[in-house]
């Protein structure tokens, strides 16, 4: 279905990624993928030298999972809270005559969790606000801008981004600051999927995906007992990562006209209570 197809990849932290589960469904369909990961690039000189190998041991084991797990496939540094790395990586993709058929968006931050402790929304700090809001929203609108400005991003492509359903409603494994900035996510997604749908035949959707322990993200404010409340909720049961897998590369395939949507692949968690 992907026969010289190429899909940016975003968001893998270890095997245990959706974002990964998503690689491996494009490339057994044929297609070819650039994964991207957080490491020292010329805009981090400013960083303190913990920092750095903090960020430099982050994308070796970014490689490792990704080389274990996908075979040889691109590998980049991305750092979407930094509008200049992200032209620089649009300019290098350019460089290589490197040409994108989709993306998916699977970034997110929030320093407001910690311990799977969630600080109450009146005590989020502007900065904390904004940073959350910025690598978890904001970077979906830059991040398309440079790639588009580089032709990188074809006409016709299409773009997903990962959400889920404490952007739209109170749920009892509490999210606070990260839950507004994907309410701004899945938003976004709705106004680009109009401008770029009539200026470039793009499509651009938000799937919400079951409450998930196996991802870095979700061990961070997840426990055990939260999983299994949502798969009893769940007329079907948690879905898989192979479930969301197939439903990303479903709206990644050519010529589809869906666009705008936010869909749920959640054994129909988002339905109850």
């Amino acid at each position: 279905m992907f026969k010289n197809s190429r899909f940016l990849i975003t968001g893998i932290a270890d095997k245990h990624s959706l974002a990964m589960y998503v690689a491996k469904e494009i490339i057994a369909q044929g297609g070819t993928v650039i994964c991207t990961g957080l490491g020292v690039s010329k805009h981090h000189e400013n960083l303190s030298d913990k920092a750095k190998a903090f960020l430099s041991q982050n994308f070796t084991d970014f490689k490792s999972a990704v080389h274990n797990e996908l075979g040889d496939v691109g590998v980049e540094i991305l750092d979407v809270s930094l509008d200049a790395n992200i032209q620089e990586f649009a300019q290098n993709l350019k460089a290589k005559n490197i040409t994108l058929n989709g993306l998916l968006h699977a970034v997110a931050m929030d320093k407001t969790i910690r311990n799977k402790k969630v600080k109450p929304l009146l005590e989020v700090t502007k900065d904390e606000f904004c940073d959350t809001m910025n690598v978890s929203a904001y970077s979906l609108i830059r991040l398309t801008h440079h790639l588009l400005a580089q032709d990188v991003l074809q006409k016709g492509a299409s773009i997903c981004a990962l959400s889920y359903i404490a952007a739209e409603k109170v749920t009892f494994h509490p999210y606070r600051n990260i839950s507004i900035a994907k309410a701004a996510l899945e938003r976004i997604t709705v106004e680009l999927a109009d401008e770029l749908g009539r200026s470039h035949g793009i499509r651009v959707n938000t799937v919400r995906f079951s409450p998930y322990i196996g991802s870095k993200a979700g061990n961070a404010t997840l426990n055990v007992d939260d999983v299994l409340t949502s798969d009893s909720l769940s007329p079907l049961g948690n879905a898989t990562p192979q479930d969301l897998a197939y439903e990303i590369v479903h709206l990644f395939r050519p010529g589809l006209h869906i666009s705008g949507e936010i869909r749920h692949v959640d054994g129909g968690y988002h339905i109850t209570g």
